[in-house]
């Protein structure tokens, strides 16, 4: 059973349909053109589809009336099918007081973003539109040497075909960045990693809708208690979380888990579904075997702090999505089955 949002269903796209490609948190593709033209020029030729840029998609310093803009007229457009962030920033929850639900509401789309616009996620499932978190335009789109298959093969079911990914897991895994600043780092190939798998803690095969986002971005969330579910509304949804590139200390984890524990969710949540935590950054170069400490200490964090408020519910910690590659699309307002017996997660992309 899942609780009290209930979703559109929206249709998938077609080759040459038209997308708003915006920078609704920074204005980042103004100082890296060129990370944003191959994000571009991928999307063209992989998938097909036409991005359509707006004025504040390549303008650092916009104001937040203006970025607020941009996505009224990309929502507004019926030529636009999808709209996509170029990437996140850090101050998103500004602009969602100035968004009309209204005109959302009657022409709904999926978006696609990740890291800090998991404030428009929340704010579009709280209108009961499903959206995708992942897919950045400078981020997955723009991936050195090329795309990863398995981000490529989640966006093609997000966008076209729909049907079911199941995961146990990627064999590799990246989180140690090329210099944007260097143009020549987009001919090269970042240096994958042994990924550590999935890991289960509670037994039982559970199911519900996905409903989530960024950790840092949903303590603002918590915060300003504006956009975020009732409890009646996360009655069986599986909750998903991931830590973005600052690599916030565990005390960040903790609290957010208190304050969602507090609120009950815990209580009526099916399950919880916790991506790879990026562990390494350029102003933060940790070892391998740091980013393995660091790792595991935060699914200590998680674990210890959840098992507080419910002794059995499942959780899946190490999940590939969030700021590490490669990156699975979740279709957020869709189902998820976690499998612990068989080690699988199961998503629906219909």
């Amino acid at each position: 059973m899942n609780g009290g949002m209930h979703y559109v269903s929206l249709p998938k796209l077609k080759k040459g349909d038209k997308v708003a490609v915006l920078s609704p948190s920074n204005g980042l593709p103004g100082l890296f053109p060129w990370v944003q033209d191959l994000g571009l020029e991928r999307m063209r030729t992989v998938f097909g589809l036409e991005p359509v840029e707006y004025p504040t998609t390549r303008q650092m310093g916009s104001s937040l009336r203006d970025r607020a803009a941009d996505i009224m007229a990309a929502f507004g457009d019926t030529e636009i099918k999808a709209v996509f962030s170029s990437i996140g920033g850090n101050d998103q929850i500004k602009l969602i007081k100035l968004l009309d639900p209204a005109v959302i509401s009657a022409n709904p789309k999926p978006f696609f973003g990740f890291s800090d616009n998991t404030h428009l996620h929340v704010f579009l499932s709280g209108l009961g539109i499903p959206s995708y978190y992942g897919g950045g335009i400078m981020n997955q789109f723009a991936m050195q040497g090329k795309m990863m298959d398995l981000t490529t093969a989640s966006l093609e079911k997000a966008l076209f075909s729909g049907g079911k990914l199941r995961t146990s897991g990627s064999d590799v895994y990246n989180d140690i960045g090329l210099d944007w600043a260097d143009k020549t780092c987009l001919h090269k190939t970042r240096v994958m990693e042994a990924n550590d798998g999935l890991f289960w803690d509670g037994s039982a095969e559970v199911q519900g809708l996905l409903w989530g986002g960024c950790i840092e971005s949903l303590v603002a969330q918590t915060a300003a208690a504006k956009y975020l579910p009732t409890r009646d509304e996360v009655v069986g949804r599986i909750l998903f979380l991931e830590s973005a590139e600052d690599i916030p200390p565990h005390w960040v984890v903790e609290y957010l888990l208190m304050g969602f524990g507090e609120r009950g969710w815990f209580d009526v949540l099916s399950g919880v579904m916790v991506g790879r935590p990026k562990a390494w950054e350029f102003d933060q170069p940790h070892t391998t075997e740091q980013k393995a400490d660091y790792r595991k200490a935060q699914r200590e964090t998680i674990t210890k702090t959840i098992r507080e408020y419910n002794a059995d519910i499942t959780i899946v910690q190490n999940v590939d999505f969030g700021h590490t590659d490669p990156q699975i699309v979740l279709p957020i307002g869709r189902n998820a089955v976690l499998s612990p017996s068989e080690n699988v997660i199961t998503l629906d992309y219909s």
